[in-house]
C-alpha cells in the first residue's frame, strides 16, 4: 500500500505518483470524518469526492481496514508530532540541566495541554482513536497503528518520569503490588518495554496517563461544558496537581545523566 522506497533512495515518478494519491485519499477520508464522524467512513465517498471509482480506491487501500488503520496511524501521528513538538519548543525547567528560572510550566504540564488542544482542535480524528471502536474493525497487530501508539504513550512517560532515575523510580511509594501483578508487570515490562521502566513506577504512569486522558475524554465529549469558558484553566491546574503528586511519590536523588 505505502510503496515506500529503501531508506535513503530518492523516488521514482510513480512511487511519488502513488504517495500523492495516498495523500489526497487520505484527506479526503479525514475531511468526510470531520464532517460526519468516524462512523459514517465510506470508501464509495470518499471515491466519489476524489472523482475516481471505489474500485480505483482499492487499488491503494485493499479493504476498508486498510483505510481506517492507516487514518488512526496518521491521527496517532499528527497527535505525537502536536505533543513532541510543544515539549521541544520548551524552555527547560528550574532544577534540571540547562534549566532556566524563567520556566514556571513544567513540560509534563506542557505536553499535556498539547495534547488536549489536538484534541478539542479534531474532536472527530480524536474519537476515531480514542472513541467506540468501529464496527467490524480490528487493528493489526504490532502493526502501523500500534507503533503509533507506543510512540505517544513514550512521549507522555519521558516527560512524566523527566528527571528520574530507574533506582528512585524502583524506589516510588506505591501501594504494595500483589506478587500475581508484580510477576505480571515483570514478564510483560521486558528491558525493552517502556525503557525498562521498574515495576513499581507501572501504578504512577497508569494513574497520571488515565487522569489526564480522562479529563480529555470529558471535555471531548461535551461531559465537562458545565465548566464553560474555564475548561482549559480547569485542565492546567488538574496536570500541576497531579504532577504535583506524582513527584512526591518519587524519592528525591540525583538527576538523570
Amino acid at each position: 500500500m505505502n510503496g515506500d522506497a529503501p531508506a535513503g533512495a530518492p523516488l521514482t515518478l510513480r512511487e511519488r505518483r502513488w504517495a500523492a494519491a495516498v495523500k489526497e485519499i487520505l484527506a479526503a477520508a479525514e475531511s468526510q470524518i470531520a464532517e460526519n464522524g468516524p462512523a459514517a467512513l465510506s470508501l464509495r465517498a470518499v471515491a466519489r469526492s476524489l472523482g475516481m471509482t471505489v474500485q480505483a480506491l482499492y487499488h491503494y487501500f485493499p479493504s476498508r481496514d486498510e483505510l481506517v488503520t492507516a487514518l488512526i496511524t496518521k491521527a496517532y501521528e499528527d497527535l505525537a508530532d502536536a505533543v513532541q513538538h510543544a515539549v521541544d519548543t520548551a524552555p527547560e525547567e528550574p532544577g534540571h540541566p540547562e534549566g532556566s528560572e524563567d520556566s514556571d510550566v513544567p513540560r509534563m504540564v506542557i505536553a499535556a495541554e498539547s495534547y488536549r488542544q489536538w484534541a478539542v482542535d479534531h474532536p472527530e480524528r480524536f474519537q476515531l482513536i480514542y472513541g467506540a471502536p468501529l464496527r467490524h474493525y480490528s487493528a493489526p497487530t504490532e502493526g502501523s497503528s500500534t507503533r503509533a501508539v507506543r510512540r505517544m504513550s513514550g512521549i507522555f512517560m519521558n516527560e512524566l518520569f523527566r528527571g528520574f532515575t530507574s533506582e528512585q523510580l524502583a524506589a516510588a511509594d506505591t501501594p504494595a503490588l500483589s506478587p500475581a501483578l508484580r510477576r505480571h508487570l515483570e514478564e510483560f515490562l521486558s528491558p525493552d518495554a517502556l525503557g525498562g521502566m521498574p515495576s513499581p513506577a507501572v501504578p504512577i504512569l497508569i494513574s497520571a496517563w488515565g487522569q489526564m486522558h480522562g479529563l480529555v475524554v470529558l471535555e471531548v465529549f461535551g461531559h465537562t461544558s458545565f465548566v464553560g469558558a474555564h475548561q482549559a484553566e480547569m485542565f492546567h491546574l488538574s496536570m500541576r496537581t497531579m504532577l504535583q503528586d506524582v513527584r512526591r511519590r518519587i524519592p528525591a536523588g540525583e538527576p538523570a545523566k
